[in-house]
Parts: structure tokens; sequence; C-alpha cells
């Protein structure tokens, strides 16, 4: 059964939907409470904010995407996502994603990294972050720490990454 799910940037309507979503996703309230941190941080970039709508308009699945860095350099940290639990395995999640990563390539980023599921993170082009020298400052498993490159032909940095505070790490 296909979806048709539509993919946009978060508006301030969509504040409470989007902590619904992650509160139904996850065990507790804390990737709820590091959107709402990371939402008044510098980090916090307009438009890679993304809600995934179904026909009817409820926001079913999101994906954040905020400024981190390699280093010194600049470079974008995938998370969290979310999907409603009623609404996973059929996409929203996949789309948000998706919108998040076009809009991220179309205002000029290169790098965006993930600490997610090997077997999930792969669909969209990510690789283990370790092939480019790049590391957390926390122990993860390696297949979990992952980084997509859009352009090849531009430098990566390599180094640890260093995450906006609201992620505590």
């Amino acid at each position: 059964m296909s979806h048709t799910w539509t993919t946009r940037s978060e508006t301030e309507r969509d504040v409470l939907a989007i902590r619904e979503v992650n509160l139904g996703a996850f065990p507790t309230p804390l990737e709820a409470d590091l959107v709402e941190a990371l939402r008044a941080d510098p980090a916090w970039l307009p438009g890679l904010s993304i809600v995934a709508e179904d026909t009817g308009g409820t926001v079913a699945g999101y994906a954040l995407l905020t400024r981190c860095h390699v280093g010194d350099a600049p470079a974008l940290a995938l998370g969290p996502c979310a999907v409603l639990p009623s609404c996973q395995r059929r996409g929203a999640g996949s789309a948000a994603i998706r919108a998040g990563l076009e809009a991220a390539r179309a205002m000029g980023e290169n790098l965006v990294l993930v600490l997610g599921h090997p077997e999930y993170y792969p669909r969209f082009g990510f690789t283990r972050a370790s092939a480019y020298g790049i590391r957390p400052s926390f122990e993860v498993p390696d297949e979990a720490m992952m980084a997509l490159v859009f352009d090849d032909a531009l430098p990566v940095p390599s180094g640890t990454i260093v995450y906006p505070e609201p992620f505590g790490v």
C-alpha cells in the first residue's frame, strides 16, 4: 500500500504536532525536548526542520538537520527523525529525511552526519563516517556513525564531531 506524503519545512503551527510525533516515536521525552532545545539554539537552521503530512494534513513524520562541526568545519547533524507509531513503515520518515537532505544540498551544504541504524540510513547514501576520518567524541559502534557527502569533488573535513550544546555530548 503506497502512501503519499507531503513534505515541507515546519511552521509555527507544527511545533505541537512535532512534539507529539517525537513523544510517540520514542520511549522517553528526550528527543521531543531535544528538538525544542535545538529550536532555541544557534545550531537551528531555518528550512531544515521537515515534516511529512498525510493527505489529511496530519503531521506523521519528522526529520531535523542542525548545524554541527567536524573540527572547525561546518557540517549537519541529522536527528531526531521520528514517525507516529500508527504511521511507521509507510515511508513518512523516509520522505521527511529525503526532503531534508534535498533542502540541505540546495543550501550548499556538503556533509551530513547521522548516528543511527546501520541497516536504515545507507538507503539515503550514508556510509561509515570513519572512512572519512570523522568520529564522535563518545563511544558508538563504528557502523552506527555515518556520513553523507553530496559532492565528492569538494574537500571533506576529518576529525571529531562537535555537536550543538543541546545534544549534551
